[in-house]
């Protein structure tokens, strides 16, 4: 079995890590320079950071932020939001950034993953997809989850799959925010039907989801971002009981 990864993930909006709901009542939980480092020390395989303001202006700040948290980390980061062109990637792996996922661009423009992924190689590519479980159909999202589509979560995975993506970040819509932990059964039938990397999102609240997440859902890491940033689960603490549940990790 392969390691299985944890991956905190930190919002940022004008430079500062902010935690809200639908972007709403968003408080400030920490500089992600300092957070970043926090959580690399404590054992956090990977980070993912995304730019939730994701404008023009937005762009240069988030990438002089990601020079400063390249500096500082000696662990792989992923950044992600507003990325619609392969200069935005281009722009972002150049100050340091390990992986660009990219979400809403990449249904509006399939070609981009391609793009990306052939200027630069299908590692450095993630391909974030939100989905919500209605009327027996996944449907994929976009806007942050405010817009429906056409596309399906399996085969819009496949189809990214095939044009070069190196990771899928799978959100659902469903479990976000609950933490009554992730939606196992789609995560497993993601794993079996990909044969890149699937990252769990949406839904963790105890430590047990992970042990499920892994098991039950085969996913290959997960994600999580308030109970880590409140301190209601650490790194260490979890990885402990990964480890004493018989979890391969990192």
């Amino acid at each position: 079995m392969l390691a299985k990864r944890i991956i905190p993930c930190l919002d940022i909006r004008d430079g500062k890590t902010v935690k809200g709901i639908n972007f709403e009542n968003v408080i400030d939980v920490g500089d992600p320079v300092e957070l970043g480092a926090k959580y690399a020390r404590d054992g956090a395989d990977e980070l993912v950071y995304l730019d939730i303001t994701a404008t023009h202006e937005g762009r240069k700040l988030f990438a002089d932020l990601v020079r400063r948290i390249s500096e500082h980390l000696n662990i792989p980061f992923t950044v992600g939001g507003g990325i619609d062109r392969v200069e935005d990637a281009d722009l972002l792996l150049s100050a340091g950034a390990d992986k660009v996922s990219i979400n809403s661009s990449a249904v509006r423009n399939p070609a981009l993953v391609d793009r990306i992924a052939g200027g630069f190689g299908k590692q450095f590519v993630v391909v974030a997809i939100d989905a919500q479980w209605k009327d027996d159909r996944w449907t994929v999202y976009i806007n942050g989850g405010r817009i429906p589509t056409d596309k399906e979560l399996f085969s819009w995975a496949r189809e990214v799959q095939e044009r070069g993506a190196g990771e899928i970040l799978f959100t659902s819509m469903n479990h976000d925010g609950t933490k009554n932990g992730f939606a196992c059964d789609a995560l497993r039938e993601l794993s079996q039907q990909l044969t890149i990397p699937v990252i769990a999102s949406g839904g963790a609240g105890k430590k047990e989801h992970f042990v499920e997440v892994f098991e039950h859902g085969m996913a290959d890491a997960a994600l999580a971002a308030s109970i880590f940033h409140y301190n209601e689960i650490s790194v260490p603490e979890l990885k402990d009981y990964l480890r004493k549940n018989n979890i391969t990790i990192r």
